[in-house]
C-alpha cells in the first residue's frame, strides 16, 4: 500500500483552507496525511481506517471534536488525538483531555510548535518497546494491555498512561503536578480530574489483592510501592 512504514495522520478540520495547508505541511515531513471536513466524517474515517494519530478540531459540525473523541474511546479506538482549539482556558482544556485527548493546542499556533507536538505523541505511543513488569503486574506499552497475576485489566487510555509513568518510576513519588503535564498536558493542580481517575485505577489494578501497588502520599503524589 501507498506509504507503508510511514506513520498515518487523520486531520479532521472544516476550515479547507487550513486542512489542505497541515496536509502539505504534514506530508513535507514525510508522514501519509488524510482530511475530513466534519465531526461524522472524522469518526467515520477514524473508526474504518488505521491512523497513528489524529488532529482534531473542536469546532466542527454534525459532530464536534469532544463527542469525536469521546465516541473514538468508547468504541476502543486508543490512537492519540491532538485537538486544536481557539479556546484557551482550562475548563476547556480538562474538557477535551477528560474526554480522551491526548494534547491540546490552541489557535493561532506555530507550524514549528505542531510539528513537535506530533512528533512527540507519536514517540510517546511507540517509543516504549519491552513489557514493565511490577511485582505480578504487567505493562505492555505497545499493545497497551495490563495484567495482573496473569488476569488482563481494562484501562481507559488515561489510567494506561497514568500507570505507566508510575511504573516507570517505580519506587519514587509523582507530584500531581507532574502527573498532570505528563499526561493531559495542564500545568496547574486545580482540577480534580487527577482522584477521579486513580480512585478508578485503584479499582481496577489494587482490589481483591492484598497488596495494594498504588500507594497516596498525601500532599506529595503518587507511587507504586512493592515494598
Amino acid at each position: 500500500m501507498s506509504g507503508f512504514g510511514r506513520e498515518r495522520i487523520l486531520v479532521v478540520e472544516d476550515d479547507q483552507y487550513i486542512a489542505d495547508l497541515l496536509k502539505q505541511i504534514l506530508e513535507k515531513e514525510g508522514y501519509v496525511a488524510r482530511t475530513a471536513s466534519n465531526g461524522a466524517e472524522g469518526l467515520f474515517m477514524a473508526s474504518s481506517n488505521s491512523f497513528d494519530l489524529i488532529v482534531l478540531d473542536v469546532m466542527l459540525p454534525e459532530l464536534d471534536g469532544f463527542s469525536v473523541c469521546s465516541a473514538l474511546r468508547d468504541k476502543g479506538i486508543n490512537v492519540p488525538v491532538l485537538m486544536l482549539t481557539v479556546k484557551d482556558s482550562v475548563d476547556d482544556k480538562v474538557e477535551g483531555l477528560s474526554r480522551g485527548a491526548d494534547d491540546y493546542l490552541t489557535k493561532p499556533f506555530s507550524i514549528e510548535e505542531l510539528l513537535a507536538r506530533v512528533k512527540a505523541l507519536l514517540r510517546r505511543f511507540k517509543g516504549y518497546k519491552s513489557v514493565l513488569k511490577v511485582a505480578d503486574l504487567e505493562l505492555d506499552p505497545v499493545s497497551r494491555r495490563v495484567r495482573r497475576a496473569g488476569v488482563e485489566i481494562e484501562l481507559s487510555p488515561k489510567e494506561f498512561d497514568i500507570l505507566e509513568l508510575l511504573v516507570r518510576s517505580m519506587g519514587k513519588v509523582i507530584g500531581e503536578r507532574a502527573i498532570l503535564k505528563e499526561v493531559w498536558g495542564l500545568d496547574c493542580t486545580k482540577s480534580n480530574i487527577l482522584k477521579v481517575y486513580m480512585h478508578h485505577l485503584r479499582q481496577k489494578v489494587d482490589r481483591g489483592f492484598d497488596k495494594k501497588l498504588i500507594r497516596t502520599v498525601r500532599g506529595v503524589g503518587y507511587m507504586i510501592d512493592v515494598s
